[in-house]
């Protein structure tokens, strides 16, 4: 079993990358040490799929365990689910010793891990992820939160989970739009970190969905990409600087996904939509070459994901969303722009005119 660390001052814990993990979860947080209690937030649809087998894993091995489901959906990321994950808690006396386990993709994972840093001033929390985007991005590094209507993420705390436990297995129910958008935070990987991981990315036939990709090399994906997320962690926990280079995409991803109310894209499509806006600002400022732009934009492509800012979006907009983004710093936008596959920089000197210019 691939075992990454996450190496922080008082809060390291293990990413654990197995197929058939889930079946071990019980075992895996029996040497956590955690108290017996166990609350699983999930969605209906993931719980039917994985519920029985999370929740068998757990009374197996000792735990006594409740359940608490949220509708499917970016619109239900909000303080109102938060204040229902409370009230299951409440209801069946969840501890300071006791664990919420996030069953689920990015949403489920964020609200999860926002309950646990919250309730009682903080209990356990596990990450179980069931998407591809997840797995590679949102459980690990311990961001969690929710939206406010007026911008993606603005309520949240950094707060580390005890476990991330991955199982290929899962993906096989995902729809392939997911899968693309988990790539999408794959290749933004590649772009940021790992130049390597970027040409096996080019050189694989196909990138697009589940079944078309070797076990193999599935595993070199997530295996790469935890590490990758990682060590950039392992660095810098709280975003005070190198952590912001996993923004690539964001900004303008980020206003992409307000602007159409979260109903037009899921997350990784808007994140793809911004590394290529990004990329055009990065060729403008004469940061990267063209060349570089293309190939960025060629495997975009290559793994379905849409490229272009939706014609009915106005720049104007999306500068003015930008502006309330929690990457803003002393009234400037902090892009984070490539100059190499494989390396970025963070800059605030990207103007409302410049990007007016490279975005037409």
């Amino acid at each position: 079993m691939p075992t990454i660390t996450v190496s922080l001052p008082q809060t390291s814990y293990q990413i654990d990358i197995a197929s058939g993990s889930l079946n071990q979860l019980g075992k895996q947080m029996q040497k956590l040490g955690v108290g017996k209690k166990v609350l699983v937030v999930s969605n209906p649809e993931i719980f039917d799929y994985y519920g029985d087998t999370c929740i068998n894993s757990l009374q197996n091995n000792g735990f006594e365990t409740f359940t608490h489901l949220i509708p499917a959906g970016e619109q239900y990321k909000n303080l109102r689910s938060i204040e229902q994950i409370y009230d299951t808690a409440l209801t069946n006396r969840i501890e300071r010793s006791s664990t919420l386990v996030a069953l689920g993709g990015g949403v489920i994972g964020d609200m999860t891990g926002f309950a646990a840093a919250t309730w009682l001033r903080g209990v356990n929390f596990v990450q179980v992820p069931t998407t591809l985007l997840a797995m590679v991005d949102a459980s690990v590094g311990g961001k969690t939160g929710v939206n406010h209507p007026q911008g993606k993420n603005l309520i949240g705390a950094f707060y580390q989970p005890k476990l991330v436990a991955i199982d290929p297995d899962v993906l096989k129910t995902l729809p392939e739009k997911e899968f693309r958008a988990g790539i999408a935070e794959v290749i933004k990987y590649g772009v940021i970190w790992d130049e390597d991981l970027f040409t096996k990315l080019e050189q694989a036939e196909h990138i697009d969905n589940f079944s078309a990709i070797a076990p193999e090399f599935l595993q070199t994906i997530l295996v790469r990409s935890c590490q990758a997320k990682a060590d950039v962690v392992s660095q810098d926990e709280k975003e005070a600087g190198l952590r912001a280079i996993l923004n690539y995409g964001h900004t303008i991803g980020h206003a992409v996904e307000s602007l159409t109310n979260y109903q037009q894209f899921v997350h990784g499509e808007a994140v793809a939509i911004g590394m290529v806006a990004a990329g055009k600002i990065a060729v403008r400022m004469g940061l990267w070459t063209k060349a570089e732009a293309a190939r960025q934009d060629k495997l975009i492509a290559k793994a379905g994901l849409p490229l272009d800012i939706p014609s009915q979006l106005k720049i104007d907009d999306i500068l003015e969303t930008i502006k309330s983004d929690k990457k803003v710093k002393a009234g400037k936008v902090r892009f984070i722009l490539p100059t190499k596959i494989g390396a970025v920089t963070i800059t605030d000197r990207s103007t409302s005119e410049l990007i007016k210019e490279a975005l037409p």
